[in-house]
């Protein structure tokens, strides 16, 4: 396969993924925003921190203003991490590998892309029919997961897509991790009752599987033990870690290149550090420090897979 294809492949999946995260914390800070016990204290400014780059005392203006939030990061071009921004990546990524993908996969990225540059949009964002509006776009990502994976070949270019997936994955879920373990300076013993834990639990689609499977007690260390360690759900790190090593494999064996051993001990390193950890080394070492080493191993490592066989200089 083509440098050139596997790039537009992997992109195309991290592209969609991250749309997706972005829209399920969107629609858990918009619910959230009608609560008047705002028992988290805290709506739009995780979306605010994750999906823009603006500051501390811009977020804090922004964030009193659910119309500006929500075209901000749903439709503004000047913010470059916008949904409008990433769905016109992800569309150019696979209107270039048309061959590379079957036809369902690229009518729904391109469905996506006409519905969020629907000239009205933006102002019925200001309007009621918001969550409607967000609703839409969340269905039109799930109606992507779904087509990708009842229409794609396993083959390479499969492998490198989903790689890409959940790469971005863990990505999102150290990022929404870190986010909102820092209201709480990080600390598991700085508790915190479940109505807090809501926010993040929604956003990673794992609110319900919480309330199944954790007590009424130790709420910080129940949320970290799934968000991080739980390796039967979908978007734990350790789940995620774990797949992105089975594409990881896929790929190196049907694909081996110079510079492959490295990158895939580097990838091991990480994965490992995760599946055999727990939530007490993590409390002796620190949780941030833990999350910002596996942000900064995860970008090196797709900086490493970019270089060896994407061809990036």
């Amino acid at each position: 396969m083509l440098s050139r294809i596997a790039d537009s492949l992997f992109w195309l999946h991290r592209y969609m993924e991250r749309a997706d995260g972005m829209l399920r914390l969107l629609k858990t800070s918009y619910i959230l925003s009608f609560d008047k016990v705002q028992a988290s204290g805290i709506t739009w400014e995780p979306a605010l921190k994750i999906f823009t780059t603006l500051s501390p005392e811009e977020i804090e203006v922004l964030k009193q203003n659910d119309t500006a939030v929500l075209q901000y990061i749903l439709t503004d071009t000047k913010n470059l991490n916008s949904l409008k921004v990433i769905v016109t990546k992800a569309r150019e990524n696979a209107r270039g590998v048309q061959d590379q993908i079957t036809k369902e996969v690229w009518e729904q990225v391109n469905h996506l892309y006409h519905l969020i540059n629907h000239h009205a949009l933006a102002e019925k964002l200001s309007g009621p029919d918001a969550i409607v509006i967000i609703d839409t776009l969340i269905n039109s990502s799930d109606q992507f997961l779904g087509i990708t994976d009842s229409t794609m070949p396993r083959g390479q270019g499969w492998n490198y897509m989903n790689l890409g997936k959940f790469v971005e994955r863990c990505l999102l879920t150290v990022e929404f991790t870190n986010v909102f373990f820092k209201k709480v300076n990080h600390d598991f013993t700085n508790e915190q009752d479940i109505l807090y834990w809501r926010s993040l639990l929604l956003a990673l689609s794992g609110y319900e599987l919480h309330l199944k499977n954790s007590s009424n007690l130790n709420h910080n260390c129940n949320v970290a033990q799934q968000v991080l360690f739980d390796k039967n759900f979908p978007r734990s790190l350790y789940y995620s870690l774990d797949r992105a090593q089975k594409y990881l494999r896929d790929i190196t064996e049907s694909n081996p290149v110079e510079g492959i051993s490295p990158l895939s001990r580097a990838f091991g390193r990480l994965h490992s550090s995760v599946k055999f950890s727990d939530l007490a080394l993590v409390a002796e070492t620190g949780l941030e420090p833990f999350l910002k080493q596996v942000r900064k191993e995860l970008n090196e490592f797709s900086a490493m897979l970019g270089q060896i066989y994407f061809s990036y200089a």
